[in-house]
């Protein structure tokens, strides 16, 4: 019998219809059996995968790859941005990306990483998007948590230093220290909760209201979840570090507007974690934005930093420059 485009297709479609050809496909799945409660209603292994983003997001590799290329990409086009110490260690750095006007806004970027991870050098991707917006872009290094021996406190502090030093030299790179707004994703989300948070009359000197928004992007603002789950491996938690450093716990202290946002294709915790900041923060009358990006995991959401039309390039520029989203 001659075969034709519609008989082979055909004979495809009977095989397929006809069960799986692999070996493997054809084994019964084990179904896992449910441990007791560990956090709200999660056993140890799902609040462990709830805290990996690994085993939501397969594609990390792959973005965070693209992401430390497109920096580079950026600045060969800008050129390398200006680098200046806020601290004392090698850790206490900051690249500046400057706008070509001067007096002009400034956004202040802390990177994630599961707090283990990240370099400025692969976070500049966004600076394009806010030089030509005609604002400056601030990437921060800082040291990370296996640097510190498993300790968070250092990095919170030298967040706020960071932030303390671009308020008050703005000047040097042609900033406008009044228009100062930081912006963060992932554990650097987390940390931009601490800085939101800080007493800056009290702990710096300056006023009480350095910073004018934030835009915190997957983060984690109760460390409760985070303790339980096996970041507790490489972060040694004290009772004094979550309550520290949960800013969910103070939410009186906040005084800038904030916009969340969160994925769909997130972990359950990092969903949750946005949803009930959100809530807390309207609960009390502060100015908060929850923005949901339908069909983003952890890694893609944070990319749309770098696009004007993206969920997170949007906020922020909307949040900056007094746009509609």
């Amino acid at each position: 019998m001659r075969t034709t485009r519609r008989t082979f297709l055909g004979a495809l479609a009977a095989a397929a219809a006809a069960g799986p050809a692999r070996g493997e496909d054809c084994a019964p799945k084990a179904q896992r059996v449910k441990g007791p409660h560990v956090w709200l209603d999660l056993d140890q292994s799902e609040l462990d995968d709830a805290y990996d983003q690994s085993v939501y997001a397969p594609n990390r590799e792959q973005i965070l790859a693209r992401l430390a290329t497109n920096s580079e990409l950026v600045r060969r086009r800008l050129g390398e941005p200006q680098r200046f110490a806020y601290g004392a260690s090698e850790f206490e750095k900051l690249d500046v990306f400057a706008a070509k006007r001067g007096n002009a806004r400034i956004n202040v970027y802390i990177h994630g990483g599961a707090w283990r991870t990240g370099l400025a050098k692969n976070y500049a991707f966004p600076a394009e998007m806010f030089v030509h917006a005609g604002a400056h872009f601030v990437a921060l290094d800082f040291v990370d948590v296996e640097q510190s021996g498993g300790d968070l406190f250092p990095m919170a502090e030298q967040v706020r230093r960071a932030i303390a030093w671009v308020y008050k030299n703005a000047q040097r790179f042609g900033g406008d220290a009044s228009r100062l707004y930081v912006s963060g994703t992932s554990s650097g989300a987390h940390l931009g909760g601490c800085a939101a948070i800080t007493d800056w009359q009290k702990d710096f000197g300056l006023p009480a209201d350095i910073v004018k928004g934030y835009v915190l992007c997957s983060g984690m603002y109760d460390l409760r979840g985070p303790r339980l789950s096996k970041r507790s491996s490489y972060v040694k938690f004290t009772d004094a570090m979550e309550e520290a450093l949960s800013s969910q716990r103070y939410i009186e202290r906040i005084r800038a507007p904030i916009v969340l946002l969160y994925g769909t294709l997130e972990t359950p915790e990092f969903q949750r974690q946005s949803r009930d900041f959100a809530q807390a923060l309207k609960k009390a009358g502060k100015s908060v934005e929850l923005v949901v990006a339908e069909g983003y995991n952890h890694f893609e959401i944070t990319e749309t930093l770098g696009n004007p039309y993206g969920h997170l390039g949007r906020a922020v520029l909307a949040q900056m420059l007094g746009r509609d989203r």
